[in-house]
């Protein structure tokens, strides 16, 4: 069977599998050795072997040390509460404006992202601190639940990130290490919080039905007392957030080491809100144990899947395919986004970068796009997926915890204009590569 049907045939398995509702990481381990097996001739041996030495290659990778080490973090982070103060500090500071409250979500859930890396923590944590309030001060379900989903997804791009780490432990590249990757996601990271402020702001000052401001009889608060329950709150994530990414930045620890330190931070931190219990800790290592494990089998489900679709050509049917047209790069990079899209609606984040990243980097090679940037535009691109239905995760977070006055109809409603966003921002990150590329440039030196 040539190259081309085989490519053809194992996509179309994996996506019917997927639709049938299999596990994803058993469909991608199932897929990858029944074509395997086809491709070899049936010779089980080879493909036991093939799939060891891959497998073993995983659990060597050091930089993956970072994954379970970062999400303890977040666990930690989430359950002693650490964002709450912020909330209700930005709740009086920002709650006079018109789409202030909204303001108030997005902000903290952008210093929440930079300490957690976690999408699901992100999002349950506004929905439960954020979602009634939003509702009793009259906002938009759909505005509001649009807030909360979109701006929770910044956990999975501003660093520490898990998908960042999990990227450059893939690649195995100077140029897309974790540390140059970190980097490259503060600007883009905070060019979307900036787009979502200024949408929520520009929205609610057109028409302030959809964001009331807080009632003049409840703003008693006076400056001074504003800006010290600002700093009181935020200080100590913003120490966190220092601890961890300053000592990557300026070459003093690697981002394991990182991760090592920020666990110590945040255990600290649970010390200080009086919330470092064994409770605490023993449901934080439960979770994180789950979520490690989760995300490693799906690691070594995509990396079977990827080296049975290297091994029989179909990297290089889609290479010679992408490549053979004669068009400009960009629409090759545009196809190639699309694509990233559009698996976005169907399958978990982890599993596209490990089916995507082994097939489109070559390309991207070959048509001189540096890989930071292009691995940049995949993981902007991916932010997207936990928005997209039928399976955007964001969503199904949030009404796990949301009041009920809040439909899914709502929740698809109001993150419509936040997936347009996301795709307005990548557009600018695709013309404006600096924005990528400067602050790797600066700390590491890089091109």
């Amino acid at each position: 069977m040539s190259p081309e049907v085989l490519t053809i045939l194992m996509f179309v398995t994996l996506m019917v599998a997927i639709a049938m509702g299999h596990p994803l990481a058993v469909t991608l381990a199932a897929v990858a050795t029944l074509y395997g097996l086809v491709d070899n001739g049936f010779n089980i041996p080879a493909l036991l072997d093939l799939f060891a030495n891959n497998a073993w290659g995983i659990f060597l990778n050091y930089t993956l040390v970072a994954v379970p080490l970062f999400i303890f973090m977040a666990q930690i982070l989430d359950r002693s509460k650490v964002s709450e103060g912020l909330f209700d500090a930005l709740y009086i500071v920002l709650g006079g404006l018109r789409g202030g409250l909204g303001m108030a979500v997005i902000v903290v859930s952008t210093v929440f992202a930079a300490t957690t890396g976690i999408v699901g923590a992100s999002v349950v944590a506004m929905g439960l601190m954020a979602g009634p309030s939003l509702l009793r001060r009259g906002y938009d379900r759909g505005l509001s639940a649009g807030i909360i989903c979109s701006s929770g997804t910044l956990g999975i791009l501003i660093p520490p990130s898990i998908m960042l780490v999990v990227y450059g432990g893939l690649t195995g590249m100077k140029e897309t290490s974790v540390g140059n990757l970190f980097a490259a996601a503060i600007l883009p990271g905070l060019l979307l919080s900036a787009l979502y402020l200024a949408y929520v702001a520009i929205r609610c000052g057109i028409n302030p039905k959809l964001g009331p401001p807080i009632p003049l009889a409840e703003r008693t608060h006076t400056f001074a007392q504003k800006f010290t329950m600002t700093m009181k709150s935020f200080v100590p994530p913003f120490s966190l957030i220092l601890t961890v990414m300053g000592t990557i930045l300026a070459g003093v620890a690697t981002p394991t080491e990182a991760a090592a330190l920020g666990c110590l931070g945040a255990l600290v931190l649970a010390m200080f809100n009086r919330a470092f219990t064994w409770d605490v800790i023993s449901k934080a290592s439960i979770s994180t144990a789950r979520t490690t494990a989760m995300i490693m089998a799906l690691f070594i489900g995509g990396k079977l899947f990827s080296v049975v679709f290297l091994s029989m050509g179909g990297g290089d049917v889609v290479a010679d395919t992408l490549l053979g047209m004669e068009v400009s790069p960009y629409v090759v990079l545009a196809i190639m986004m699309l694509v990233v899209f559009f698996l976005g609606m169907f399958i978990d984040w982890a599993a596209i970068l490990l089916v995507v990243v082994p097939i489109f980097t070559p390309i991207a090679m070959d048509l001189d796009f540096n890989p930071l940037w292009f691995a940049m535009l995949v993981c902007i691109n991916l932010q997207t997926s936990f928005l997209t239905p039928p399976f955007g995760y964001s969503l199904f977070y949030f009404k796990g915890v949301a009041p009920p006055e809040y439909s899914m109809s709502d929740i698809y409603r109001g993150i419509v204009p936040f997936v347009l966003i996301q795709l307005v921002g990548l557009a600018v990150m695709v013309f404006f590569p600096a924005i990528i590329t400067w602050l790797p440039s600066v700390f590491f030196g890089g091109n």
